[in-house]
């Protein structure tokens, strides 16, 4: 399965357009935003898992990060609440379920291979930073390489300088509404800017997004 596959193209997708779609494991479906291959695959997907459902027990041959979006995920290692992040890589393996249901932003196979560090990260609990220009904070979550991944708070009325991202650049709106000169993205949007791509981000409303640049030039 190709679906936007072409990292030199970019892409825009509202997630509560799309259908919920079965995984392998019962309970267990997702919500595809982009992927590259088949059952194991690069992908970056919406998943949410039933109460009471499980996976069986996997090895992520090439990484897996996530972030909670709603409910509890679990697994061998611990409980993880609305707001964590992790990084699981490549090569780790764990047995994931959740007793009461959750949902959860998830990357596969999209990890370099000798980023080996294993990240836990309650952004609930984790302090901001002042960001590039009044209005913005920033929480950075991971940097390897030229990979850089952050929570991105914008107040109200906060225009970011216009930018070119060497490497690409990841979205996905957690809350509020962020804007561009080409368009108006709503909670649950999930977009990706090519490398070399140039725009001039704002938001009117005030908005939450996680983001990640510096990785789209790299295999």
């Amino acid at each position: 399965m190709k679906l936007n596959a072409d990292l030199k193209e970019r892409a825009v997708v509202w997630s509560e357009d799309l259908p919920w779609t079965d995984s392998p494991m019962i309970g267990v479906q997702r919500r595809m935003l982009e992927r590259d291959g088949e059952e194991v695959a690069r992908a970056t997907s919406i998943v949410r898992y039933a109460p009471e459902s499980h996976f069986s027990t996997h090895t992520h041959g090439g990484g897996e990060e996530f972030l909670v979006l709603e409910g509890i995920f679990s697994d061998e290692r611990g409980d993880y609440k609305p707001g964590t992040y992790i990084r699981n890589p490549v090569g780790s393996s764990h047995t994931p379920y959740s007793e009461d249901g959750c949902t959860i932003l998830v990357k596969l196979w999209q990890m370099h291979p000798q980023d080996r560090q294993r990240v836990v990260i309650d952004t609930t609990q984790a302090d901001w930073s002042p960001g590039l220009v009044p209005g913005l904070q920033v929480m950075p979550l991971h940097t390897y390489g030229t990979e850089q991944v952050a929570l991105v708070k914008w107040a109200a009325g906060t225009t970011f300088q216009r930018h070119q991202h060497w490497g690409g650049e990841e979205i996905f709106v957690l809350d509020g509404v962020l804007e561009d000169e080409q368009g108006v993205y709503p909670q649950g949007t999930w977009l990706r800017n090519p490398s070399g791509s140039v725009h001039t981000p704002f938001s009117r409303e005030g908005c939450l997004i996680y983001v990640k640049t510096g990785h789209l030039d790299t295999p």
